[in-house]
């Protein structure tokens, strides 16, 4: 199985554009500044996510970048927030419509809306359908905003597949979120036959594959300069449906989930080996 490391990402910020990183630390919580921070609404004390579009896809349109400070965060006018700065939690929800609190540690309980992908799809992404409940880090370590887990891989067979299959002729890597884009040859979705085994990377990092990554309405939202493509989820609906969580049918995959056996550095070309 010749592959690579051909991306590394960060989000910084829960449902914000992320950063692309020639390196980065990988440990038991992830990428190193990973999913480090997020939104909580104060109406419902719940964790805001693009998963429900209706009410946050204008996330997708913010950015949460690093610096030499720490995280800043920038809405489409040109703004921009330091995250300790007092004047952010107010910034962001008069741009949101909502009231909102940044916060670096989740509540008790933790939870966020995911609306039924499918429904998003038939009824758009204004109108109020019906969602499910998701409690954080099924598979993640306490205290993160993780949803399941705390890495997400996808390869460039799978991006080649959907690419093939989409009537755009292509599809973007972002849209899909991934900490990881792996470097394979040929087409297909190879990523899902690793759910079980361990993933090495470079000298150091060591993954276990814990399951394939049921997508939501998220890759079919504007992504700053990316336009909204509902077949970001309509191709791997028809093409690439998985079983990817006990209990459950099968469902629109695209990639996998991981956890951190043995964390390390990991970099741009680094060889990736089952």
């Amino acid at each position: 199985m010749p592959a690579s490391v051909a991306q590394l990402h960060r989000h910084p910020v829960k449902s914000m554009l992320g950063e692309r990183l020639p390196a980065a630390d990988l440990t038991d919580r992830g990428l190193t500044g990973d999913r480090r921070y997020a939104l909580l609404d104060t109406e419902s004390g719940k964790v805001a996510s693009a998963k429900s579009p209706r009410l946050w896809r204008e996330l997708l349109r913010c950015t949460a970048l690093t610096g030499d400070s720490g995280v800043s965060i920038g809405t489409p006018d040109g703004r921009s927030w330091a995250v300790d700065d007092p004047g952010v939690h107010d910034a962001l929800s008069a741009h949101l419509g909502r009231e909102v609190t940044l916060v670096d540690t989740p509540p008790p309980a933790a939870s966020l809306d995911r609306d039924r992908p499918e429904e998003v799809l038939e009824h758009g992404v204004t109108a109020q359908v019906a969602h499910d409940l998701v409690e954080f880090g099924s598979a993640a370590p306490p205290g993160t905003f993780f949803d399941f887990a705390p890495v997400h891989l996808v390869t460039t067979s799978t991006l080649r597949a959907l690419a093939a299959l989409s009537p755009r002729g292509t599809v973007e890597a972002e849209r899909y979120r991934a900490n990881l884009v792996i470097g394979t040859e040929g087409e297909g979705f190879p990523e899902h036959a690793w759910v079980g085994r361990e993933l090495a990377i470079g000298d150091d990092v060591v993954l276990h594959i814990v399951a394939s990554t049921p997508r939501c309405a998220v890759p079919t939202l504007a992504h700053g300069r990316l336009p909204r493509d509902p077949d970001a989820l309509r191709v791997p609906a028809r093409h690439n449906r998985v079983p990817a969580l006990p209990g459950r049918a099968a469902e629109p995959c695209v990639g996998v989930y991981a956890k951190v056996v043995r964390g390390g550095r990991v970099r741009e070309g680094d060889a990736v080996r089952l």
